[in-house]
């Protein structure tokens, strides 16, 4: 496999496509901390529920509804100060709430759209993990999920209890989700909500209300039939039940046939099934359908590797290349080993 570190190395030196990794200027984001808040959530009964919250607005605070929906008072805390929350706007199935916070100090963030983001970008958490102070999390996106008009972000961004409703940030300071839940069994299983529906929020004028209990789930909390394509699809991977999962991915595929994700997981389950050429002709679809579908191209120079296919999986490392450089070099070292 030498040639296939001879082509990564040409594909280094010829520099580095727009699509390639940019350092986070951490200073710069440490600067927009003072506009991640916590939100105390507090029952009837008096019980609290931590989280995190974004400055979107004057006095507007975007945060996750499964943080706020037992409430009678929502607090927002800065620094050991605190201010009330008096009303919410709420949509419940994206799991995103704002608040209206009288008074409230602090400068809102600027929001850019996940359709601005890439798989391999990199990105910055913040929010209350634990809920006691705010913590940073560097990672990157590892995927992006169509649903409900916009792109859910799937990073590796490490968060847990009390950041739910922090930001996800990209390397110029802008919003680009909403720190929304994880899933179990993986490094690469975190969710941020599209910054593009907090702008939907602030520019459709939902009707605000007082503070109170809300009814509903959000997406991620449906039963598993009712969830998103990409998040049942999850599911039957982490449990390798590839049959069930190529039968979901063929029936993702015929209702969106313009969503890479569909046949890429089509080809994840052929794989899964020890079907290489199946799984060959998924993953082409994948990147015929989105040249830049990093995800399919990894797959590809991986199944290529295997079947002795080398110069087709050589090629697949230098498409890679051209979109994830660091994926393309952790990939090149990993095919050539025996």
């Amino acid at each position: 496999m030498r040639r296939l570190s001879l082509l990564f190395a040409a594909a280094w030196l010829l520099g580095l496509p727009p699509g390639a990794r940019a350092d986070i200027d951490r200073a710069a984001l440490i600067r927009l901390a003072p506009s991640v808040l916590k939100i105390e959530a507090v029952s009837a009964a008096g019980g609290l529920q931590l989280g995190s919250g974004v400055i979107v607005g004057p006095g507007r605070v975007v945060t996750n509804c499964h943080v706020t929906r037992h409430a009678v008072r929502v607090n927002v805390v800065k620094g050991g100060v605190r201010w009330t929350a008096n009303l919410q706007a709420a949509d419940m199935l994206r799991d995103l709430c704002l608040l209206q916070v009288p008074r409230l100090e602090g400068d809102a963030v600027p929001i850019a759209r996940a359709a601005s983001l890439h798989p391999g970008q990199q990105v910055l958490a913040m929010g209350y993990t634990g809920g006691v102070g705010i913590q940073l999390s560097e990672g990157d996106v590892v995927a992006l999920h169509h649903w409900s008009g916009s792109q859910i972000v799937q990073s590796s961004n490490w968060f847990s209890s009390g950041a739910s409703g922090g930001g996800l940030f990209n390397a110029d300071g802008a919003l680009v989700g909403i720190l929304t839940f994880r899933l179990r069994g993986g490094a690469r299983h975190y969710f941020a909500a599209p910054a593009d529906w907090v702008l939907a929020q602030l520019n459709d004028e939902l009707p605000y209300n007082a503070v109170a209990p809300l009814a509903g789930k959000s997406f991620w909390e449906q039963p598993d039939s009712e969830q998103p394509y990409f998040l049942q699809a999850a599911a039957l991977e982490q449990g390798q039940q590839w049959a069930a999962l190529a039968q979901l991915a063929d029936r993702w595929q015929q209702e969106a046939g313009d969503d890479p994700e569909a046949p890429y997981l089509l080809g994840v389950a052929f794989e899964g099934l020890h079907q290489p050429e199946p799984s060959i002709r998924a993953f082409q679809r994948s990147v015929e359908i989105d040249p830049t579908y990093n995800r399919s191209w990894a797959r590809l120079a991986q199944v290529y590797k295997r079947q002795g296919q080398l110069r087709e999986s050589r090629n697949a490392v230098a498409r890679l290349a051209a979109l994830d450089a660091k994926q393309a070099r952790e990939l090149a070292a990993e095919l050539e080993k025996p």
